[in-house]
């Protein structure tokens, strides 16, 4: 099978500081992979620089999606050909309302117009099977939201956008058990056999359920650590004794 993404010899740094070098990673169509590690080692930073963030700068290696090297591509660019981040703390737009965005995301992502009605009638069957009120659709995105529903809010555009992979950075981070079980159950609904999913998390809360192909531990500026499953439970149980820390940086 064809890797959906392949990552090969990452280099990524932000203000002439190098943050992750040699990163080389391989995905496949319907696989989920979870990226682990102590705070500060380049978790986001890495999920980030994939998805175009220009604060980034990536200084060597590619980024190859569907076959495509994509690695001098724009965010929205990106956007377009099935890549989705979920971010730890989801930016609030004032004035945009959530039906709004997402109709205009869908609309690009689509690659047409959408219809007002047949729109509606869409984001309310998702946001019904996500037990969220319709009245979500008409605020303003993430203004005045509490945690939980920002990161229910960004497990709704999974849904409705439906991205070839996607990133979730920390999307359990702050969250009770219940909202925790629907972004878990939105991820399930989300993940078939033809997309991937990235996870980045510090607990295994929001993987009960998901069948995880790949842990992996980022260190030192590259990845330490690749296991299946039972590398999140041993991590848990003893923490990253075993994994060097490697630099200060950003997430």
């Amino acid at each position: 099978m064809n890797n959906l993404l392949e990552i090969r010899d990452l280099e990524v740094g932000i203000e002439e500081k190098t943050i992750l070098k040699g990163v080389d990673l391989e995905i496949k169509p319907g696989e989920i992979h979870v990226l682990m590690g102590q705070n500060g080692v380049g978790k986001s930073t890495l999920v980030s620089a994939l998805m175009g963030d220009p604060k980034y700068e990536i200084s060597g290696g590619q980024i190859i999606l569907d076959g495509e090297d994509i690695t001098d591509t724009k965010a929205d660019y990106r956007a377009r050909k099935g890549m989705f981040m979920s971010f730890q703390n989801p930016e609030e737009i004032p004035g945009v309302t959530v039906e709004d965005f997402l109709r205009a995301a869908c609309g690009a992502v689509r690659g047409q117009k959408q219809k007002v009605l047949a729109f509606k009638k869409e984001l309310y069957s998702v946001m019904d099977a996500m037990q969220m009120d319709h009245s979500y659709a008409d605020r303003y995105l993430n203004v005045g939201f509490s945690g939980g529903e920002k990161k229910k809010t960004e497990i709704l555009q999974l849904l409705m956008l439906k991205p070839r992979i996607a990133f979730l950075d920390e999307t359990d981070s702050g969250l009770d058990i219940d909202a925790v079980r629907t972004v878990t159950n939105g991820i399930r609904d989300y993940h078939n056999s033809s997309n991937a999913l990235v996870i980045i998390t510090h607990n295994a809360q929001i993987l009960e359920g998901l069948k995880i192909d790949k842990v992996h531990v980022i260190g030192n500026g590259s990845i330490v650590k690749t296991g299946g499953e039972e590398l999140v439970r041993k991590i848990i149980e003893e923490g990253y004794s075993e994994f060097s820390k490697g630099g200060e940086c950003d997430g």
